[in-house]
């Protein structure tokens, strides 16, 4: 039996905690320093304070500490690791091999997407290094992740839901060579949702102020059962920059999604507890700029959202203006300060609030002119966020208690659905009572209650003779038992022993350009201990000149109906093509149709 575990993201200690009400088998949570996401930071307390509320259900905490580091900051990493072990971190994803040569206190290693795991021979390298899971690229296929699976044996983390950045993670250089703010060092800029226009070398334009490398969001909740009998372990939701709204909806539908799958047999769960929720999960009403599944099922043209790099909501219906009002064809209920948006026939996109909104009238804050037959979208539910705006969700663990009877007494046993137990005696005298079966289920009454705990009793075994038991002692009784029992779990949980390994294997590449990443002599001497002859510093390091600053699995010829392989129009256009920002900024791109790729590079 394998345990899946689904993986939710976390700003912020709060975002976490509700993460985990809300399904979450673990959460990956920023470090308060050298995180991909530079805007996520958090204190050791907040960790601390995530993990003791996550460690209750048997749901871990991962910290993102994956950015490539300078040698003087590693010595600073490896203080802030040792807070994070004591603070009940139970790993960290990390980019920087650099971290591996450190004096690390036994906390397992995940190796970051950003080291941009897709071959085979890169994951099963990783797992002989000692890295307990590898999260894997997005671009790969079923059929990639299945001959990963088949060749290793560490557990494969892969992403299922969120936003896609167009490189491959971790050797995009754009927003380094735009602006000098690197995305391996967590200030991306995403140079990738700006608008560009493509112009081939005769000047031709073939497409003109597009979101031409602004991807759909992942949306692969159809595709958990493929994912994992192809070998996928940890199914991951992107969003350490979203709200909580967003985290709860989001990880609520992939925990229902999910346990529809789950059979305890072939697989299940990696925590404990089920959830009850007060909403309806909708992934259609969080922020997401329409839904693809990527490359999962092999390459199609329609993954990017060339109209604008905003959120897009769910689709409402068809509409049209009318006298100042907007009239909706829809059978979705509609509340005063929703937010809703369209693409206007040019292309453009516009948003704008309610005002007001009953029945299928909607009167916009602001004059709104739609086109008959627009398609309208709602990317602002205003009834469903103030749902979620209040407590949401409730997690329980189930637990089954039998009471036997004792020589001085009685004893009450708890056992909850991970087979952990307490007992707990009541030493008191036996007194007849005038009614059993009234006593019966005052005492079952009693035993079936757990107040605010993490508890929900399902069933209440009496194997005694009945007698009259006071509330007075039953109530304290019951409480201890459940005290007990949380105690039981935590002193059973355990925490990681094992040290990371020094090893010398081989690595797959003798030679590491500047998309190695290397960028402290604690990393070169990593590679040079496995293996590697040449090693060049980081682009962020030495900048190379005149070599790709992104490349990219998504292939514009293809998405435009220019690919040479299949497209009679590729004979029209003349390369190299070129890719221009608003700012004047230049780009060539350079594409390999034999590994179908797309290189994007400085056209200084």
């Amino acid at each position: 039996m394998r345990r899946i575990e689904l993986l939710a993201p976390a700003r912020t200690a709060d975002h976490g905690i509700e993460a985990v009400k809300h399904g979450a088998d673990a959460v990956y949570i920023g470090a308060p320093q050298f995180s991909a996401r530079a805007a996520a930071g958090n204190s050791i307390e907040e960790i601390e304070h995530l993990a003791r509320f996550a460690h209750q259900y048997y749901a871990k905490v991962y910290v993102a500490l994956n950015t490539i580091l300078t040698d003087r900051e590693l010595e600073q990493v490896e203080q802030i690791i040792r807070q994070l072990y004591e603070a009940g971190t139970d790993a960290l994803i990390v980019q920087d091999m650099g971290i591996t040569q450190l004096n690390l206190p036994p906390i397992p290693l995940h190796a970051s997407t950003q080291m941009d795991n897709r071959t085979p021979e890169k994951v099963k390298f990783l797992e002989e290094a000692g890295f307990e899971q590898v999260v894997l690229a997005r671009e790969l296929s079923l059929d990639q992740i299945r001959q990963i699976k088949g060749e290793t044996n560490v557990k494969l983390e892969g992403f299922v839901h969120g936003a896609l950045c167009v490189s491959y993670s971790g050797v995009c250089y754009m927003s380094q060579n735009g602006c000098g703010r690197s995305a391996n060092r967590g200030n991306c800029a995403q140079f990738c949702r700006l608008p560009y226009t493509l112009t081939d070398a005769s000047g031709h334009v073939l497409a003109k102020e597009k979101h031409l490398l602004s991807l759909k969001d992942l949306n692969l909740s159809d595709h958990l059962k493929e994912l994992l009998d192809a070998g996928i372990s940890s199914l991951k939701i992107e969003g350490r920059l979203k709200d909580i709204p967003y985290v709860k909806n989001v990880t609520a539908y992939y925990r229902q999604t999910l346990d529809k799958i789950l059979d305890g047999q072939t697989y299940a769960s990696a925590s404990s507890g089920h959830c009850t929720y007060t909403f309806t999960p909708n992934t259609d009403k969080s922020f997401h700029r329409g839904s693809t599944d990527y490359f999962l099922h092999g390459r199609h043209r329609d993954i990017i959202q060339p109209d604008t790099p905003k959120s897009v909501g769910e689709e409402i219906g068809t509409a049209y203006s009318q006298n100042g009002k907007i009239i909706v064809r829809t059978n979705k209920a509609l509340s005063n300060g929703d937010g809703f948006c369209f693409i206007d026939p040019n292309g453009e996109f516009h948003g704008f609030r309610a005002n007001m909104a009953t029945g299928n009238v909607i009167i916009p804050a602001e004059k709104t002119i739609l086109p008959p037959r627009t398609i309208l979208y709602r990317n602002f539910d205003q009834a469903f966020e103030r749902i979620l705006s209040k407590e949401s969700a409730e997690r329980k663990i189930e637990v089954r208690i039998t009471i036997n009877e004792t020589e001085k007494g009685f004893s009450a046993t708890a056992r909850d659905e991970d087979g952990i137990s307490a007992t707990l005696s009541l030493d008191t005298e036996k007194i007849p009572c005038e009614n059993e079966e009234r006593q019966r289920d005052n005492i079952r009454n009693i035993f079936e209650k757990s107040g605010n705990t993490i508890f929900r009793v399902s069933e209440v075994e009496l194997n005694c003779g009945i007698y009259f038991i006071p509330a007075g002692k039953l109530t304290p009784w019951r409480r201890d038992l459940l005290q007990q029992l949380a105690t039981e779990r935590e002193s059973g949980r355990g925490k990681s022993q094992l040290y990371f390994p020094k090893t010398t294997h081989a690595f797959p590449l003798k030679e590491l350009d500047y998309t190695g990443n290397v960028h402290n002599e604690s990393a070169r001497n990593f590679y040079l201990q496995h293996g590697v002859e040449k090693i060049a510093p980081s682009f962020e390091k030495d900048p190379p000149r005149n070599v790709p600053v992104m490349t990219c699995k998504h292939c514009l010829r293809y998405t435009l109906g220019y690919c040479k392989k299949q497209d009679k129009a590729a004979n029209n256009i003349q390369e190299p093509l070129i890719l221009t920002a608003n700012n004047g900024k230049e780009y060539r791109l350079s594409f390999n149709c034999k590994t179908c790729e797309m290189s994007i590079i400085d056209n200084k």
